[in-house]
């Protein structure tokens, strides 16, 4: 027997490394490459950005080429009719860029027309809420600023895959097939985005030529073509004809904005996310909270743990819902809100054996005056973390005549109620769900990272760093771990919380853990989705490779070489 027990020991031991897939949760190895890495939510979109890398472009030229892909493949969640967020690691100034590519509301459009019409808030389809597309002034902005290739040799994939079609995958199938059935009633809709009526199935061949002829001009022209030429004309003779009010006169004046990425600081890593309109700020408010918990004494998946978790986006996503806005329009107290001592007094009020039913917002004012994501990083050490989303899927159902793509329904996040920073105006960005977010360590780069997925996305962006920082999980591991996501917070639309809103745990949670957090006043629901898509960049400074890494709740795609 002792031969058979050695041998047995010996497999053991060899096989210790194996990833069991009857565990909590099943992952897969890093990718790793020293040259260049990309990571999309589609893997030909994947394949595009690194046939840019290998041609000599930059990040942003490889960013770019897969963004416009994605708006062919993936047009349930973008497109060039939807707005863009960048963060850009730059190696040569050894600094972070931060681009807000977000469209304003149309001018002629007043909170005064919704009054007299009767609305209560702004529909989610249809004229109404349509908002500038940021994205292709967005991408011009970035190429000025990091680009080395020709914009035609950029966008030259996807304007072949949208003349010769491609095989549309799994899960983006799914979501094309949830979407026909409602959009199918908007004007071009069908003729566009359908096969012969219905929604292209997995595996089967998509074309868009009239997409592929807009890219072309867009490759050629530039970026006025879009803003200031032909495509603006026929967007604003379509929006004309569809009782629109988005204009010729906006599209001209859209501009891009470069801002200043903020951080914290989270148990020595330097986390940063972009200022509102957009609500990363949520997450270094989250992670401000949660360093005064000993997370890694809880243990990953603990009810002590996912109960501050909870708690914590409870508190935070009230004060979300009061001052994150268009800054232009307001003064939001950003120093305040993301300051130690403030997530000191906010954290005060957890609970750490009851659930809240509600939080009130902060008062920091009185201290001081689908969607898809995607990150490349090439062999020059430059990194580029970028978010792009039509909002609502595949947007407004406006198809403009002829142009191949959707124009976003942002607008329908302008709440109706008088005297809110996020109230609707004329000429405002609106509240934005969509955040790029970035990781550095000791002044040099870590990690570019995003998660899609609306008011789900710092919730995201939280979870993958507690998993990596407290959890000590690589990259990979941290996306496919089982997540959580909490429903029901106050909005900036005007939505109050007052029942403490519902619990969503993905499979993995163990049932002793879920009635631990049902007896501390929790409302739970096991649910299959809705907890966003994943993909990462690390940088490893000591062997000057990168680990890339892409989720499974996704179709993408982490390569590189």
């Amino acid at each position: 027997m002792k031969p058979l027990i050695i041998i047995l020991g010996l497999i053991s031991i060899l096989y210790s490394g194996d990833r069991i897939s009857s565990r909590n949760f099943a992952t897969r190895s890093e990718v790793i490459a020293s040259h260049g890495m990309a990571a999309t939510s589609q893997p030909l979109a994947t394949q595009i950005a690194l046939d840019i890398l290998k041609k000599g472009g930059s990040a942003v030229d490889a960013a770019i080429a897969a963004n416009a892909a994605l708006g062919l493949m993936e047009p349930t969640g973008n497109g060039i009719g939807g707005d863009l967020f960048a963060i850009v690691w730059d190696a040569k100034t050894q600094k972070l860029y931060g681009l807000n590519g977000s469209g304003r509301s149309p001018k002629s459009l007043t909170l005064r027309y919704f009054k007299e019409k009767g609305y209560r808030k702004i529909p989610s389809h249809g004229p109404l809420p349509v908002s500038i597309p940021g994205c292709v002034d967005g991408w011009f902005e970035l190429h000025k600023k990091f680009g080395k290739l020709d914009m035609q040799d950029i966008l030259a994939p996807a304007i072949r895959y949208a003349r010769e079609g491609f095989p549309v995958s799994e899960l983006i199938a799914y979501y094309w097939g949830r979407s026909v059935p409602f959009l199918k009633k908007y004007p071009n809709f069908e003729k566009i985005y359908t096969i012969g009526g219905h929604a292209p199935r997995k595996g089967e061949i998509f074309k868009n030529p009239y997409l592929a002829n807009t890219l072309e001009k867009i490759a050629r022209g530039g970026r006025d073509v879009f803003y200031k030429g032909e495509i603006a004309r026929t967007i604003d003779r379509f929006m004309k004809q569809m009782g629109g009010f988005l204009s010729y006169e906006d599209l001209a004046a859209h501009h891009s904005e470069w801002v200043e990425p903020l951080s914290v600081n989270y148990r020595g890593y330097d986390v940063w996310e972009l200022p509102p309109n957009g609500q990363g700020i949520a997450a270094l408010q989250m992670l401000q909270i949660l360093e005064g918990f000993d997370l890694r004494s809880m243990g990953f998946g603990s009810a002590d743990y996912l109960h501050v978790l909870i708690e914590t986006k409870k508190v935070v996503y009230e004060d979300r819902a009061k001052f994150y806005a268009d800054p232009a329009f307001n003064t939001i107290p950003i120093k305040v809100l993301l300051s130690e001592e403030y997530a000191t007094k906010r954290r005060q009020l957890i609970n750490p054996k009851r659930a809240a039913r509600k939080y009130e917002a902060g008062d920091p004012i009185l201290k001081e005056g689908d969607t898809i994501y995607l990150t490349v990083a090439d062999a020059e050490g430059n990194m580029v973390s970028l978010i792009q989303s039509n909002f609502r899927g595949m947007g407004s159902g406006m198809v403009p005549d002829d142009l191949g793509f959707i124009l976003q329904d942002r607008g329908e996040l302008f709440t109706l109620e008088e005297g809110h920073f996020n109230t609707y105006a004329p000429g405002k960005r609106p509240f934005h769900t969509i955040i790029p977010a970035f990781v550095t360590k000791d002044g040099q780069p870590f990690m570019s990272f995003g998660v899609m997925g609306g008011a789900m996305q710092p919730q995201g962006h939280v979870q993958i760093l507690v998993n990596i920082i407290d959890f000590d999980m690589n990259i990979q591991e941290a996306g496919d771990a089982p997540r959580i996501r909490h429903d029901g917070s106050s909005q900036p639309t005007g939505e109050t919380m007052t029942d403490g809103g519902l619990v969503n745990l993905e499979s993995g949670f163990s049932y002793d853990v879920v009635r631990q957090l049902m007896h501390r006043g929790h409302r739970v629901k096991f649910s299959n989705g809705g907890y966003g898509g994943y993909q990462a960049i690390m940088y490893d400074p000591v062997h000057k490779v990168y680990y890339g890494a892409s989720e499974s709740r996704k179709d993408g795609q982490a390569a590189g070489y």
